[in-house]
């Protein structure tokens, strides 16, 4: 008996000094400054673990909500989950600030970050590689990033991520318009003339500067001549032969492999 009372007080002691051992680490927690938690924020950002960086930053702007660091810890927390590559997660986080400070001197930034997170989420669709199995997949991030570097050199055209921003935005035009034509490229294979047109003259309209409009307007010829329309194919072949002559940019030879070849055999 007396040997089970020593092992029960035994148990108690070593539990009350783990209780207090906790205690003591809570509270030195909850005593950490603004400038602490920022700091070990920061360097958890620079070590690449940004899970935890992410938790650093939000106990910081739950305990000091209204402190100078808390409008830099949302921008971060972004950035980590940018990072940590989830982007539903990172742009909440950007939508977040943009609500929160809109005037903030950094807000040019957000709006860059914002266009980067979709930029990256897609690049798959645009790839030289790109080889869909269905014809409308929907490059919602692209668009997206687009209309934020839009945003973002409208509103602040002297930014120093003006530039940058203004690359992708061509980059994204030229990949946008060059999906469009391989839409329409693979309705012209498959026999929908019609919808290989209208996809072809959308390219047009939307991306009028785009280089892919060559390959839209042959796509355009090669339709209107499978539905025996001549008036439009002469129309739009001149079109095509005026815009060639003017900068030498023609048709890709790869939108228009040898017509006998199935059309399920084109994405191959």
């Amino acid at each position: 008996m007396r040997y089970s009372l020593t092992l029960i007080v035994l148990f108690m002691l070593t539990a009350c000094s783990s209780m207090l051992a906790s205690k003591s680490d809570a509270d030195k927690k909850n005593k950490e400054t603004a400038e602490e938690l920022y700091a070990k924020a920061s360097s958890q950002m620079n070590d690449a673990t940004y899970a935890d960086a992410i938790k650093s930053f939000e106990t910081l702007q739950s305990r000091f909500p209204y402190g100078r660091f808390a409008q830099q810890a949302q921008m971060e927390i972004a950035y980590a989950y940018y990072k940590q590559d989830e982007p539903e997660s990172a742009l909440t986080a950007v939508n977040d600030f943009i609500k929160q400070y809109p005037k903030s001197p950094s807000v040019d930034y957000v709006y860059y970050l914002k266009g980067l997170i979709n930029f990256n989420e897609n690049q798959g669709l645009f790839g030289e590689n790109y080889q869909p199995n269905v014809a409308d997949l929907n490059p919602k991030a692209p668009r997206e990033s687009f209309d934020a570097f839009k945003d973002l050199v409208t509103r602040f055209p002297n930014s120093k991520y003006a530039p940058d921003a203004k690359l992708r935005m061509q980059y994204l035009v030229n990949a946008l318009a060059r999906h469009e034509v391989k839409i329409a490229s693979y309705y012209f294979r498959r026999g929908a003339y019609v919808a290989a047109a209208a996809r072809a003259n959308g390219v047009l309209t939307e991306f009028p500067q785009a280089p892919a409009t060559r390959d839209a307007l042959k796509i355009m010829v090669d339709s209107y001549d499978a539905m025996g329309m001549k008036d439009l194919r002469d129309d739009t072949q001149r079109v095509l032969d005026k815009n060639v002559t003017k900068d030498g940019i023609k048709p890709s030879a790869e939108l228009f492999p040898d017509k006998t070849k199935s059309w399920w055999l084109f994405w191959k």
